[in-house]
């Protein structure tokens, strides 16, 4: 799953980037309003977390233009303003949650998680397909009730298969899953990773169609 982060405050940037990648997020970073249309521009993001405080501007303006543009991506607000009035014109402007600073991280992950359940349309938080089970709470995958070691970009790329069962994804989509801007992707990292996860997990848990990408099937 890959996470904008738009935040000015170093501190908290730089502890939930390595907060969320120590989840198996991949995250991107940015602290004004302008880096951030810039990078919503450019690149598919599964969560926004957004700061409404920021050095050129506000964190709605950015929330607004989303919104205008029927861009449904889920939005989480994180900010220190926790009046009443505050809460109201966020959530006004389309965001979909709203965590006061300081705040604590276990709380901040269960509420992405459900964000996500939320715009995939489950309620429920664990995955199935079969007789695979993944959970994404304990990041723990099942085979026939038995649990299966999968490595985190394996983990990674299987959670974004079984939360759209029968969608073609292509490479570059699962790419921009696993990486985030300063990483450097090897040519074939996405086909080795999934013959992984056919070794574990069988040979027909995923199928590849030519040219087009990867799916999961019921």
């Amino acid at each position: 799953m890959r996470v904008l982060i738009v935040e000015d405050d170093q501190i908290i940037g730089s502890g939930l980037v390595q907060s969320l990648t120590n989840n198996n997020y991949t995250v991107d970073w940015v602290e004004t309003v302008a880096s951030a249309q810039a990078a919503l521009v450019t690149q598919t993001y599964d969560i926004l977390i957004l700061d409404i405080g920021l050095p050129d501007g506000s964190g709605l303006d950015i929330l607004y233009k989303l919104r205008r543009e029927n861009n449904q991506m889920p939005v989480l607000i994180l900010t220190a303003y926790d009046e009443i009035s505050s809460k109201i014109s966020g959530l006004d402007a389309g965001a979909d949650d709203y965590l006061i600073k300081p705040f604590d991280l276990n709380e901040l992950l269960a509420r992405m998680r459900a964000l996500r359940r939320r715009s995939n349309g489950s309620g429920s938080p664990v995955l199935q397909i079969g007789d695979v089970v993944l959970d994404p709470v304990s990041h723990k995958v099942l085979l026939d009730n038995e649990e299966v070691e999968l490595g985190a970009k394996e983990f990674a790329i299987l959670h974004a298969l079984m939360e759209k069962p029968e969608r073609l994804i292509s490479k570059a989509q699962l790419e921009d899953t696993l990486y985030g801007w300063n990483a450097e992707i090897e040519s074939n990292t996405v086909e080795v990773h999934i013959h992984g996860i056919r070794k574990k997990l069988g040979k027909n848990i995923i199928r590849t169609v030519r040219h087009a990408g990867y799916q999961i099937k019921h």
